[in-house]
């Protein structure tokens, strides 16, 4: 039973982060975003400072090979003129910067590396920011058109409340008018007391009529011959 607990608060509390990380997508895919552009800055300064050593050591060995050939020169001058001892002593600075040569071209080999290398990984992770931020404002226009959507159904699509409307309104039209029993009512009153039996005869020609009726009225208004 205890493992039967310890995987449905396992469950839960994935379905509860899950809800959140749902909730907060926009936020979550800001900070991002942002961490994402401070790791480019500082690749960025890295890429900056390994180009500037790059430019510093290739400065260096133009210097170098220059004090080298202009050594080499002065050395063979001094053997020319069998100054031996100058000779050695030019040689012996030659082959010194010449080996400071082989290391320093080495080193500049391998920040040629780094920077080829590093310069990618800037520019490959500049498109996939840009990609992200792309995605973001899309994520956005998504999530105000869910938001909208979600208020239309609980304004239009409230069933309940269109169902209501709709029953009073039904509730109203079947209803009696009042004005029209009250006439029906009369009319009833006045047959039960025989009120209007004499006016049924007479339309039936049984006897004068009790009423003025616009016939009446208008045999009058003719002229008499």
């Amino acid at each position: 039973m205890f493992a039967t607990l310890k995987t449905l608060v396992i469950g839960a509390n994935a379905r509860a982060e899950e809800n959140v990380r749902d909730y907060y997508s926009i936020e979550l895919i800001d900070q991002k975003i942002r961490e994402a552009m401070a790791g480019l800055k500082t690749a960025k300064a890295t890429l900056a400072s390994l180009i500037q050593r790059q430019r510093s050591e290739a400065r260096q060995i133009e210097t170098l090979e220059k004090r080298a050939a202009d050594m080499f020169e002065r050395a063979q001058a001094a053997m020319d003129d069998e100054r031996e001892d100058l000779a050695q002593e030019a040689a012996q600075a030659v082959a010194h910067m010449e080996n400071e040569l082989t290391m320093r071209r080495e080193t500049a080999e391998r920040l040629d590396l780094r920077v080829m290398q590093l310069r990618h990984s800037v520019e490959t992770a500049n498109r996939r920011i840009i990609d992200l931020k792309q995605g973001a404002i899309s994520a956005r226009a998504v999530r105000k058109e869910q938001g909208i959507q979600r208020h239309l159904r609980n304004t239009v699509g409230n069933q309940s409340a269109i169902s209501e409307a709709e029953e009073l309104i039904s509730n109203v039209m079947d209803k009696d008018d009042p004005f029209e029993q009250g006439e029906i009512l009369t009319e009833i009153d006045r047959g039960l007391s025989y009120e209007t039996l004499g006016d049924r005869l007479a339309e039936k020609g049984y006897g004068p009529s009790t009423r003025t009726t616009s016939s009446d009225v208008l045999s009058r208004l003719k002229p008499t011959k």
